[in-house]
């Protein structure tokens, strides 16, 4: 199978074809997330180290709980920590620059508002069309005025998360592999796999995890497939953010990452039957999603 349903993808396979190995990309991956966890015991070294002991306890269990501002900002933030680890990993075992997954900036960053005003537009319809019922109706959580004052933080620290999970997953791994593998088979299952099962928690999901797994590599192979039509991680990146804006920012289920949300919905991510019963919705808003993508990035 040709790349010829993906012309523009070219331009980001293009960096990656000289350093285009297996013992690479291996090697490169595993500096990822070793270089990750060291930024972050690093961090914690000097969190411990600035902070009274009190204090630090107290910002430590904020930040394993995600129900306070201060716990799903740190949570967003230290997601800084793997552009950091990445861009390592890109120099040290590819010779490459990390702007060199964007692809072109300009384009990047032009698709990019573009796949996010056109889904704003779609997130906006679909909430007055479709009815959400008793246990789905936001309930206020965070005062409106309380929420705008963090807001521009909040969006800086989401576009860091969402940002690195796509330079990691679309712009890397997505790249180096189709560098080597003509078939989409392998360039998009792959990372898309792998994404799903790093969100595989039954521990905190309990019966639910499979449908959220299952939900996150559909979300992975949309993503690739943008990436791959617009040849640039905007429409990616676009797309990642807004359905985190939504999820975390705008209205979170109750009880869980909810610190930085405007609304709660007062269902459980570990109540199985209420989110297996959800979940068409769920799917058929990502398949909406992507179509709004599509004709957004149409050349």
């Amino acid at each position: 199978m040709s790349h010829r349903p993906y012309p523009f993808f070219e331009a980001l396979i293009a960096p990656a074809r000289p350093s285009a190995t297996l013992p690479r990309l291996l090697i490169g991956s595993v500096v990822v997330v070793m270089g990750f966890f060291t930024f972050l015991y690093l961090a914690s070294i000097l969190l411990r180290s600035f902070l009274p002991p009190p204090l630090s306890e107290r910002m430590s269990t904020a930040l394993e709980d995600g129900g306070t501002t201060i716990g799903v900002l740190g949570n967003l933030f230290v997601f800084g920590f793997v552009i950091l680890a990445l861009n390592v990993a890109l120099r040290w075992a590819h010779g490459r620059g990390i702007l060199s997954l964007l692809g072109p900036a300009k384009l990047a960053t032009l698709q990019f508002r573009r796949v996010a005003a056109y889904l704003v537009g779609l997130h906006v319809a679909i909430s007055l069309l479709v009815p959400a019922g008793d246990m789905l109706t936001p309930q206020a959580n965070l005062d409106l005025a309380l929420w705008l004052s963090l807001l521009p933080i909040a969006l800086c620290a989401l576009l860091i998360q969402t940002s690195a999970e796509e330079l990691v997953f679309r712009g890397y791994l997505q790249s180096q592999l189709a560098a080597q593998f003509r078939t989409p088979l392998v360039w998009m299952l792959v990372p898309a796999i792998i994404f799903a099962l790093l969100h595989y928690t039954p521990e905190m999901n309990g019966n639910s995890a499979t449908v959220i797994v299952l939900w996150t590599m559909a979300f992975g192979l949309v993503a690739a497939d943008i990436t791959a039509r617009a040849g640039t991680l905007g429409p990616a990146i676009a797309l990642h953010f807004m359905n985190n804006f939504a999820a975390i920012l705008l209205t979170a289920p109750q009880g869980n990452f909810d610190g930085l949300a405007l609304y709660t919905v007062p269902i459980s991510l570990t109540d199985g039957s209420s989110i297996w019963a959800w979940a068409p919705v769920e799917f058929m808003v990502l398949f909406c999603s992507w179509l709004t993508a599509r004709i957004a990035i149409r050349r």
